[in-house]
C-alpha cells in the first residue's frame, strides 16, 4: 500500500513538473481565452436585438474583447517561445 502510494506521488509530481516552467500559466490563460471566446460569442447573440444605440455599445465592446484576445495569444505565444527557444 506504501509502495502504490509512493508511485502515485512519483508519477503526479513528474507530471506536474516534466513539461513546462509556466504549465499553470499557459492553463490559466488558456483559460481566459475560452471565457474572452464566450463573451465574443454573447455580444455577436446580442447584436440581433440591440437598438441602434446599444449597438455602438456592442461594437465597443466587441473591439475591446478582440484586444484581449490578441493579448492573451501573444502572452501563449511568449510562453511556448520561452520554452522552446
Amino acid at each position: 500500500m506504501l509502495v502504490r502510494a509512493l508511485i502515485i506521488y512519483a508519477v503526479m509530481l513528474t507530471c506536474a513538473l516534466a513539461f513546462h516552467d509556466n504549465t499553470f500559466a499557459v492553463f490559466e490563460l488558456k483559460e481566459e481565452l475560452q471565457i474572452r471566446y464566450m463573451n465574443m460569442w454573447e455580444l455577436f447573440q446580442q447584436l440581433e436585438y440591440v437598438t441602434d444605440e446599444q449597438r455602438a455599445v456592442v461594437y465597443a465592446e466587441i473591439e475591446h474583447i478582440k484586444s484581449e484576445i490578441s493579448t492573451i495569444i501573444d502572452q501563449l505565444l511568449r510562453h511556448d517561445r520561452s520554452q522552446h527557444p
